[in-house]
C-alpha cells in the first residue's frame, strides 16, 4: 500500500519515456510471453496471491481511504481491457476525485484466468493511491489462455477478497469497499478446495458453493460485474442470466469496453448517492466522452439501485482448517 498521491505529470512523463524507448506499459507481460516457455510463466512477485493479505489503510496523504479493486479477465478476447484501464487511469481518477464521487480512493488491480488450464489463474496487486497503481497494471501477465468452456475463475477472486483483504474504510468507518470484476464468461459455481490450496495456499475442508462466497464477499464489498457485450461471449444470454442470478442489478452490461473506466466511476458515484444518472452524463461531457460512448455507459449503469454505502459491521470469512473451522461452509 502506497502513501503517495497521483500525478498526471509523472504519468505523462513515463508515457513519453516508453515511447522513446519503444516499449509498452506492460513490459513484464511482453517479456515473459515473448522470451519464456509457457510452462515457465508465473505471476509477477508483486501480484502472486499465494499466502498474502492485501490492505487498504489510511495515511497522511489519504486519511479517509476507500478501497476499490478492479479484477479483469485476461483470457482470449479480453486482453485489451488492461490496455484501456492503463490509458484511461487519469480519467478514472479525475472522475472519482475531482468530481467528488468518493474520497481518497485506493485502487487495486488484478486479473483472472482459468484455474483448470492456465499457468496464472489469479493475480492480485496492492491497494495504491499514487502512480504505483500503473506499475501494478504493468506487472500483470496477459496470458490470453482460458479453457473455452464459457467459464473463468472469477470465483477464486471472490474467495480472495472475502477472506484476504483488510480495509480501514470498513474497520474504522463501517463503509464497504468496492470490487469490480470484468469479463465475458461465467464463474465456476464451486470454489474447489484443491484450487484454493494451489493458488492461494489455504486449506479448506470441502468445496464451497459460490453463493456462500458471494454472501461473505458482499458483507465487505459493493460488488459489481461488468459484462462487455462485444467480447467473444458478451452477447450470450446464458452468461448474462447466470451473472444476474448471482448479483441481480449489479451486473453492468457494457456495449463498448472503451468505457470501462467511466462505468466504474459512475457506478461508484451513483451507489454513493453523490450523483444521479443525469449528473453523471453531464460529467462525461466535461471529460469529452462521445455521445455514443456516453449512451453505452448510461445503459450499463442504469440498473444500479443505490444502497447508499450501506454499513457492514460483521464479516464472517470462509473457515479453513488452520482457522480451526469444522466446516468449509459459512
Amino acid at each position: 500500500m502506497s502513501k503517495t498521491d497521483w500525478s498526471d505529470d509523472f504519468y505523462k512523463a513515463r508515457a513519453r519515456t516508453r515511447s522513446v524507448a519503444g516499449t509498452t506499459a506492460f513490459d513484464y507481460s511482453d517479456t515473459i510471453t515473448s522470451s519464456h516457455s509457457r510452462s515457465t510463466w508465473k505471476a509477477h512477485e508483486t501480484l502472486n496471491p499465494k499466502g498474502v493479505e492485501r490492505e487498504a489503510r489510511d495515511s497522511d496523504v489519504n486519511p479517509n481511504s476507500n478501497a476499490i479493486a478492479v479484477i479483469f479477465d485476461v483470457t482470449g478476447s479480453m486482453g485489451g481491457i488492461p490496455v484501456t484501464l492503463q490509458t484511461k487511469l487519469p480519467d478514472l481518477l479525475a472522475m472519482l476525485i475531482r468530481k467528488g464521487y468518493i474520497e481518497d480512493p485506493q485502487i487495486l488491480f488484478g486479473a483472472v484466468g482459468d484455474a483448470t488450464c492456465d499457468r496464472v489463474p489469479l493475480q492480485v496487486g496492492q491497494y495504491e493511491s499514487g502512480n504505483e497503481m500503473e506499475d501494478c497494471l504493468g506487472n500483470i501477465l496477459i496470458e490470453q489462455g482460458g479453457g473455452g468452456g464459457r467459464r473463468e475463475s472469477y470465483e477464486l477472486a471472490m474467495y480472495f477478497f472475502a477472506n484476504h483483504v483488510s480495509m480501514d474504510c470498513l474497520e474504522k468507518r463501517g463503509d464497504k469497499g468496492y470490487l469490480f470484476t470484468i469479463g465475458d464468461e461465467m464463474p465456476y459455481h464451486t470454489i474447489r478446495k484443491t484450487e484454493v490450496a494451489e493458488v492461494l495456499g489455504d486449506t479448506l475442508q470441502a468445496d464451497v458453493p459460490i453463493e456462500e462466497v458471494i454472501a461473505a464477499l458482499q458483507a465487505k464489498f459493493h460488488y459489481f460485474h461488468i459484462l462487455p457485450s462485444r467480447a467473444s461471449y458478451g452477447g450470450d444470454k446464458d452468461i448474462f442470466d447466470d451473472w444476474v442470478r448471482l448479483l441481480s442489478q449489479n451486473v453492468l452490461h457494457l456495449d463498448d469496453s472503451d468505457g470501462v473506466c467511466e462505468t466504474i466511476a459512475m457506478a461508484i458515484g451513483i451507489n454513493e448517492d453523490v450523483i444521479g444518472l443525469e449528473d453523471g452524463l453531464e460529467d462525461l461531457k466535461d471529460f469529452g466522452v462521445s455521445d455514443d460512448l456516453s449512451s453505452s455507459i448510461s445503459r450499463a449503469v442504469s440498473t444500479i439501485v443505490s444502497d447508499g454505502g450501506a454499513l457492514a459491521k460483521s464479516v464472517t470469512p470462509i473457515p479453513t482448517v488452520e482457522d480451526g473451522g469444522t466446516s468449509s461452509r459459512l
